[in-house]
């Protein structure tokens, strides 16, 4: 008996085996309302062209939109028997309208028809993380507007360096979140344009309109190459290269929040809702979710990584191996989306100790710069001699047990002569962050402005 898909060609069906690895219907059934989209587009236009009978295109649209139906409904059942939700979908609205339903196959392939169903899932999941990375976003730019003023210890090296604001570390990831944005955002251009038409790789004699069904799905155009059109998967690894980006980006403000909320540190005390408890330690509030989020970075990039390699030694046009594509793409988006939503929670939720910020950013001569940036102002030292200066005093200091400021006129001047007692007014931590007006700065009226230009940004 001949297989139904492949017609003739064949005698006898696929082996077991050969169906359990050729199969995807277990996870390609997601694509279905994108397939149906698209096999709506490609009927009008068939209709259009007079390459169908329009009383054939009428039934096939009703057949379709009842499919649809069936599935968002739950009554429908995926068979791995028909490998892929192409197959699914036009076996059943052949069980459902009869003989009209083959011509719904005329000039197009199941290789076009996978690249243009992909590329519309792929724009709709762009869509959906910008939407997330926007909330994400605002909810730090919430936190950035409250702690303009709140001083903390900026780090190198997780070694305290100077002193900032928590709002203008949190506006740090607004940043980052904003270049993201950006990536899919270009991505979403890039991909923007329709392989629906290719056929297999060589395109197709009918006279079909590329434009029509291009337009009909919200593409730019039509894609220029059938060849390329079938086997280009750069709008999957492009995305998955933003995700990844993206994911890189969430997990070092998760491990920021796992550090904070530890007890020696204490920066931070994150909700109920995205910490857990220990089943043997009764006073542990363990940050699950943040180190959860770290962890997921690294399964998003290894998606990334597989594409990469699956697609690395292929030759045009379609290889089977790029049935390999969706189950990494679909991890890594929902992997993503999930840790923006817990992150955007945690931000959100999270409880700032202005107090112990305040105290760690009074420690370990965090105000040493400021010390060597007066020096070369008001004595006009070169910057190197003031830097060796400072480092004389902060030795000294760290031998008496206290910070600069506890440092008295007359044990600096054994160092610098003519330092005076004008000195102490750069070495507070509040003096220190209120100098940094540079643009970009970390000062509290530098950082309520580019609130307010996120804010106006983000609308």
């Amino acid at each position: 008996m001949s297989n139904k898909m492949w017609g003739g060609r064949f005698g006898e069906g696929p082996d077991r085996i050969m169906e359990e690895i050729n199969a995807s219907i277990g996870y390609d059934q997601r694509l279905y309302a994108q397939d149906i989209r698209g096999s709506k587009a490609h009927c009008a236009m068939l209709a259009a062209r007079g390459i169908i009978a329009k009383e054939d295109a009428d039934q096939i649209l009703a057949g379709l939109d009842a499919i649809l139906a069936d599935i968002n409904a739950g009554r429908f059942s995926f068979s791995r028997e028909l490998e892929d939700i192409h197959m699914n979908v036009e076996s059943r609205l052949a069980e459902r309208i009869g003989a009209a339903a083959g011509r719904l196959h005329t000039a197009r392939s199941r290789n076009d028809q996978v690249a243009t169903d992909f590329k519309l899932y792929v724009r709709d999941a762009i869509a959906h993380l910008d939407e997330q990375l926007a909330y994400f976003q605002l909810a730090l730019l919430d936190k950035a507007e409250a702690h303009a003023a709140t001083i903390m210890p900026g780090f190198t090296h997780l070694q305290t360096a100077q002193p900032v604001t928590f709002g203008h570390h949190c506006l740090a990831y607004v940043e980052m979140a904003g270049r993201d944005r950006g990536r899919f955002q270009d991505a979403a251009r890039r991909l923007n344009e329709c392989p629906l038409g290719a056929a297999a790789l060589a395109g197709t004699s009918f006279p079909i309109d590329r434009e029509m069904t291009a337009s009909a799905l919200g593409f730019d155009g039509p894609t220029r190459n059938s060849l390329d059109s079938v086997s280009d998967r750069d709008f999957v690894l492009e995305t998955l290269g933003a995700c990844a980006i993206t994911a890189t980006h969430l997990s070092r403000i998760a491990e920021e929040i796992v550090i904070w909320s530890t007890p020696g540190f204490n920066f931070i005390r994150l909700s109920d809702g995205f910490t857990t408890g220990s089943s043997i330690m009764p006073q542990k509030r363990n940050p699950d979710a943040a180190e959860l989020v770290r962890a997921k970075t690294g399964r998003i990039i290894g998606d990334l990584n597989a594409l990469l390699i699956v697609m690395k030694g292929l030759p045009l046009a379609y290889s089977k191996d790029m049935q390999e594509d969706k189950e990494q793409a679909f991890d890594a988006l929902d992997n993503l989306s999930l840790c923006l939503a817990a992150m955007t929670g945690m931000v959100r939720t999270l409880a700032v100790n202005d107090a112990a910020m305040h105290a760690a950013a009074s420690r370990g001569f965090a105000t040493a710069t400021d010390l060597a940036d007066w020096l070369v102002r008001r004595l006009g030292l070169p910057f190197r001699q003031a830097h060796h200066v400072t480092g004389a005093l902060v030795a000294r200091a760290e031998a008496k047990g206290v910070d600069l400021d506890g440092l008295s006129l007359a044990e600096m001047q054994e160092v610098e002569p003519r330092i005076n007692d004008e000195v102490y007014g750069v070495l507070g931590v509040e003096n220190s962050v209120k100098s940094r007006t540079s643009f970009g700065g970390t000062a509290p009226d530098n950082v309520r402005a580019q609130c307010a230009w996120w804010r106006k940004r983000l609308g």
